[in-house]
């Protein structure tokens, strides 16, 4: 008995070191597409002296913003998207159902006015009650509808949308002037293309005078700390790596451009799910790929978007659970792609890899370090055993999220002070005592109410507001 004990022991700990050497293989060689990615970014950076090639050509945009109780910062917001450098866009803010006088605050800021307007039901929504247009400033309509979440809005901004593109902006998140300029050249050079994305970055501690980003910082609550540090890993080189293979299983949801007809086609934004940014793209690669239609969807690591993210730990906590369940939902609607023959990168390494490494991830990553600590505790995990464990499991970890730093400072350099790169590289250390485990415990719970069936929710979004 006791030596099956000390098999199964021995199994146990290989499958879980061998765990974290091939999921850190993974990130090490998305870091290296990454970094290919960013030297030819840098080249091409070289140009932007020179005259556009496109100005005054580039197709025109629709820009979406979704909006459900942002009295606090939509006005910020569009100020914001009034000063982007752009030929031609306008500007659709859907107010889905608020309660806060969102609609309010738009029609005091911008004297909105009601328009009747005729537009072609396309995408299925909730009743749309009215829509306004803006006496002084003609690039901004409003539509003011019932409450039917996020995709269900964005929706209904799709069947109003005059142009080929749109573009999802969240409410609460700030462009760059010069991002629409950057995010559309992907469409402009490849017609294929049927999404691009863009660097999320965090709004908490910088600082926007009139809708424009003044000056970056990081915030001062420790909960957003660690989240500039996720964000840096997910965007500098997880994304940018993807998308050097096309095998990009998401576009943000805060900032992202996208071929209207293609959208359209594949049914609109689902509102029966919780992760509807991420399953739209999915759902593109599908039906795009098995109909071997040529495509493109893209990351960019330069048109910025500055966002607030959560700073309370039940804020937090939701959105974690939420992705978790969207990350789900994304795999389980679109399973046809893992491992279908004409799938590519796609199905056979970026789907297996979402589904192993970061759904199934809490469970294996969590039921590990229950075993090591227990098994060392009671003697039957040898102190070199353990010490592999810890260095593939949280070492390797932290030399990743170093790398990101060096990479956003060498190709950014977006945070100016000293003072802010040692207070990064302090939270990488404190990041992977507690704050990534506590991580792994809300994504377990978002696995365990996606397998029970329960309803999923969006909950409540506490915004702060503090950098508008």
């Amino acid at each position: 008995m006791s030596f099956l004990l000390s098999a199964l022991a021995t199994a146990i700990q290989t499958v879980v070191i061998w765990y974290f050497v091939g999921l850190n293989v993974c990130y090490l060689v998305l870091n290296l597409l990454a970094l290919h990615k960013l030297n030819r970014t840098e080249q091409r950076r070289d140009l932007d002296e020179l005259p556009p090639l496109f100005l005054g050509l580039e197709p025109p945009i629709s820009i979406l913003v979704p909006a459900y109780n942002e009295a606090l910062i939509i006005t910020t917001t569009v100020r914001s998207l009034l000063q982007l450098n752009y030929s031609e866009y306008e500007i659709l803010i859907v107010n889905d159902g608020s309660g806060d006088g969102t609609l309010e605050e738009l029609t005091r800021e911008f004297a909105l006015q009601p328009f009747p307007e005729a537009f072609h039901d396309v995408l299925k929504t909730r009743p749309v009650r009215g829509v306004y247009h803006s006496k002084t400033h003609p690039k901004i309509r409003v539509i003011d509808k019932e409450n039917g979440g996020k995709a269900d809005a964005l929706n209904s901004g799709i069947n109003l949308a005059r142009y080929p593109l749109f573009c999802v902006v969240d409410a609460d998140s700030i462009l760059q002037r010069d991002s629409l300029q950057r995010v559309v050249q992907p469409f402009i050079e490849d017609p294929a293309t049927v999404a691009a994305g863009g660097t999320i970055r965090i709004a908490n501690g910088c600082k926007v005078e009139s809708g424009f980003l003044a000056k970056p910082g990081l915030p001062r609550n420790y909960l957003a700390r660690f989240q500039v540090i996720e964000y840096l890993r997910a965007f500098l080189f997880g994304r940018l790596g993807w998308a050097s293979l096309n095998a990009l299983m998401i576009v943000s949801g805060a900032f992202g451009l996208f071929n209207k007809d293609r959208v359209v086609e594949a049914g609109g934004y689902r509102t029966d799910s919780i992760g509807e940014d991420m399953e739209l793209i999915v759902r593109l690669h599908r039906k795009l790929k098995l109909a071997g239609i040529p495509y493109r969807i893209t990351f960019l690591p330069d048109p910025l978007c500055w966002t607030e993210v959560p700073e309370d730990l039940k804020t937090l906590k939701n959105q974690r659970i939420r992705w978790q369940r969207g990350l789900g939902e994304s795999l389980l609607n679109n399973r046809q792609l893992l491992f279908h023959p004409k799938a590519g990168a796609i199905g056979w390494i970026a789907f297996p890899f979402l589904l192993f490494f970061e759904w199934l991830g809490p469970v294996i990553e969590l039921t590990g370090a229950a075993f090591m600590v227990v098994g060392f505790w009671q003697g039957t995990i040898s102190y070199v055993a353990l010490g592999v464990y810890l260095f593939v499991s949280l070492g390797l970890g932290i030399l990743l999220s170093v790398n990101a730093i060096l990479l956003e400072e060498i190709s950014f350099h977006l945070y100016p002070s000293f003072l802010h790169l040692l207070i990064l590289m302090g939270f990488i250390l404190a990041e992977s005592l507690g704050y990534r485990q506590l991580n792994l415990v809300w994504r377990l719970m978002g696995i365990f109410q996606f397998l029970v069936g329960n309803r999923a929710k969006w909950g409540e979004m506490k915004r702060r507001g503090s950098w508008t």
